[in-house]
């Protein structure tokens, strides 16, 4: 599992349909699972799941995003998992930092 979270500014619909463009752009294997959407007041929260084929691990990887905003506040969460193939412990990890690592760029152009 590969965690990665940070505060964000902008437009909440412009960050998320950025983050979708760059999870879907950056690999062929990737796919959109199924996403959630919730609007109230202040309050906006988009949740994603993507998944793709690793070929490292020989294996499949999910990505979950979720992108809540409260007024002007904006916290980004991804998390990456299923990328081990061992029974009892965490081996090869990288199939899931790879598919976590593919938005990053994306996210920091709205940083704080």
């Amino acid at each position: 599992m590969a965690k990665y979270e940070v505060f964000l500014k902008g437009d909440f619909h412009k960050i998320i349909t950025a983050v979708d463009l760059a999870v879907m752009g950056k690999s062929i294997s990737a796919s959109l699972e199924d996403s959630s959407y919730y609007e109230s007041g202040d309050v906006k929260l988009a949740v994603r799941v993507y998944e793709r084929y690793s070929y490292l691990g020989n294996n499949r990887v999910s990505l979950n995003i979720t992108l809540l905003q409260n007024g002007q506040d904006i916290k980004f969460t991804a998390i990456s998992s299923g990328g081990s193939s061992a029974v009892f412990f965490k081996m090869n990890t990288i199939g899931e930092e790879n598919f976590l690592s593919t938005i990053i760029d994306t996210v920091q152009q709205f940083m704080l």
